[in-house]
């Protein structure tokens, strides 16, 4: 079974090239190099689903053109434009700098140094420059400021982030 905690956004889909089913993957990750099987994820009806790679091949620098075992043809491959990619974390060679990964913190329990517990990371809205944790905080979404000037702590074994929450953000309700 896939988990969504053990797996890593590294780009999306962008419109089909081409009339076979290839699929330009727009990401700044090293992808898919000495992995025997590799494959991405994509959610499909908010379901994990894994899609075995065919083949695969640069374009430019920050674009693999990936043909997905049995996404043949134009209308199959359509079906996969504009949506988020995910690849298992344990097989990422290469985080991209730019972006600080803080992708990679997906399935953390986030806590405040004072507060205690928050909630679980669900996933991270990076549209703006204001990076956000999006938290699930008994059953209610809320969103916490991503910055390195925040976080006290990292403990990757146990899956932890301690922050020190600005004043006013410390008040979320249990």
């Amino acid at each position: 079974m896939i988990r969504k905690e053990d797996l890593c956004q590294v780009g999306q889909f962008a419109r089909p090239h081409g009339i076979k089913g290839e699929l330009p993957l727009v990401t700044d990750y090293d992808l898919f190099g000495e992995t025997e099987h590799p494959y991405i994820v994509c959610e499909m009806d908010g379901i994990p689903v894994p899609f075995y790679i065919e083949s695969y091949r640069p374009k430019g620098r920050s674009t693999i053109l990936v043909k997905l075992e049995q996404v043949d043809g134009i209308a199959a491959a359509k079906r996969l434009v504009n949506r988020a990619v995910y690849y298992p974390q344990a097989a990422i060679r290469h985080r991209p700098e730019k972006d600080a990964g803080w992708h990679q913190f997906t399935g953390y329990m986030l806590e405040d140094g004072r507060k205690g517990e928050i909630g679980r990371v669900t996933d991270v809205d990076d549209t703006t420059l204001n990076v956000l944790f999006r938290v699930d905080c008994n059953g209610k979404e809320i969103l916490a400021p991503v910055a390195e000037e925040l976080i006290c702590f990292v403990d990757r074994k146990a899956k932890r982030i301690v922050v020190s929450l600005p004043d006013g953000l410390q008040d979320i309700e249990k």
